[in-house]
């Protein structure tokens, strides 16, 4: 069965861009499969297709895929020069300045110590307890924006990993979800053979959406 096509967001001879859901792997992992990953998915009516780039289990958003190994290394030959992936997080607390830039070092993939890295925040609207942020970064490390906001003060709600467990008890509570917010909302690149600037873009989640709603109505008092 091949993907739903409101799920393509680009596609063309040598790339395909398509929306991951929140609670989807990009590529199998060490764990048990509760379902095939987007890759293996894909694969069945793409034999060649090559991940380029990956999100983690909780986030959505645009992931792009080559379609070929002969594509796959182009891209890799520029070191994503040219790429360009913007986010939405839903975090916690006010943010101490509408705008800035977070430099901090983080560990490299490759593991050989830490690299620079570097995320533009930009505050796009403040709900009382928590901020819904927008985040531009160029290539990325592991878990670079969940690390650099909470890095500073302002984890994504509900994670686990980077949070703040109090917080995230009580937001569980009244969200009766346990998965943090972060979507990745748009991917600019250069096409690897075209030459082209390519702009993808996903709309955001519907469940992003309600719960944005529901924590206006519980600062309005609705």
């Amino acid at each position: 069965m091949p993907i739903a096509p409101q799920r393509i967001l680009f596609e063309d001879q040598w790339l395909i861009a398509v929306t991951k859901l929140s609670g989807e792997l990009v590529v199998r992992g060490k764990g048990r499969l509760d379902k095939l990953p987007l890759l293996d998915f894909l694969r069945k009516d793409h034999p060649g297709i090559c991940a380029i780039h990956r999100l983690d289990f909780e986030t959505s958003g645009v992931v792009v895929f080559a379609k070929s190994k002969g594509v796959l290394g182009k891209i890799l030959q520029t070191k994503f020069t040219g790429w360009q992936k913007q986010y939405l997080a839903l975090v916690l607390g006010s943010l101490k300045r509408t705008e800035g830039t977070i430099s901090f070092r983080l560990p490299a993939r490759s593991g050989d110590g830490k690299v620079p890295a570097e995320s533009r925040y930009k505050l796009v609207e403040a709900i009382g307890p928590v901020s819904l942020v927008q985040v531009t970064i160029e290539r990325g490390q592991r878990h670079q924006i969940r690390k650099h906001l909470s890095m500073i003060g302002n984890p994504l709600i509900l994670d686990e990993l980077y949070g703040i467990a109090k917080a995230n008890k009580e937001f569980g509570k009244f969200l009766k979800l346990h998965r943090f917010f972060l979507h990745a909302s748009r991917v600019t690149l250069l096409h690897p053979v075209t030459g082209k600037s390519i702009e993808i873009v996903a709309p955001m989640p519907k469940m992003f959406e309600v719960v944005l709603e529901k924590m206006r109505r519980l600062v309005g008092g609705r």
